[in-house]
């Protein structure tokens, strides 16, 4: 098949993402023998251990590690530089422009409080946020893992769930912004 989803295709490389119609040559058709060149048949992987001795596990793991690396360097960089002293960062469009929180104000100052250890001022500057620190760490690990067992991460939601982080990030946005919900202002 040729293609972008291939037996060569750089996606199915880099992510070990196989589409349908490759599931069901897996299942019916003759053993894949590797079409590209260093590239090996399933065959190949008998009776290797995950991360094994040839240092492909390491290799499965920079991705994963690489994120780690940038995400740690992003919250180490708002630890140190404190945005609660004016001047450190931009100010919010959205809050300039027209005087309403967006679901993102308060982002900042949340990841300060984060790292700092204050999970209380964390979650008083933006719940959302500190809530999303919690699930990355959550998926981190277990991409992480998936890399390590040579399986690819794989979330798949479907469009209702979709529509239901943009309800609460939408309620969010419009109780924080209203007289009552003055505790989910940043």
């Amino acid at each position: 098949m040729h293609g972008p989803h291939g037996p060569g295709s750089v996606l199915k490389r880099r992510t070990g993402w196989v589409g349908a119609l490759e599931r069901r040559k897996d299942r019916v058709g003759p053993p894949d023998r590797g079409d590209q060149v260093g590239q090996p048949g399933r065959n190949d992987r008998v009776g290797r251990q995950p991360g094994g001795k040839d240092g492909a596990g390491w290799k499965r793991l920079g991705t994963p590690l690489g994120i780690l690396a940038a995400v740690t360097g992003a919250f180490a960089y708002v630890g140190t530089v404190d945005p609660n002293e004016p001047g450190h960062y931009p100010v919010c469009p959205l809050l300039k422009l027209t005087g309403v929180f967006c679901p993102g104000c308060g982002g900042l100052r949340s990841a300060h409080a984060f790292i700092t250890g204050d999970l209380g001022a964390a979650f008083s500057a933006n719940a959302i946020a500190t809530a999303g620190y919690f699930l990355f760490a959550a998926v981190w690990v277990l991409w992480l893992v998936r890399a390590w067992r040579e399986k690819p991460l794989r979330i798949a939601l479907a469009p209702a769930w979709w529509w239901g982080v943009g309800a609460v990030l939408l309620v969010f946005t419009v109780v924080r912004n209203l007289p009552f919900g003055s505790a989910l202002a940043p």
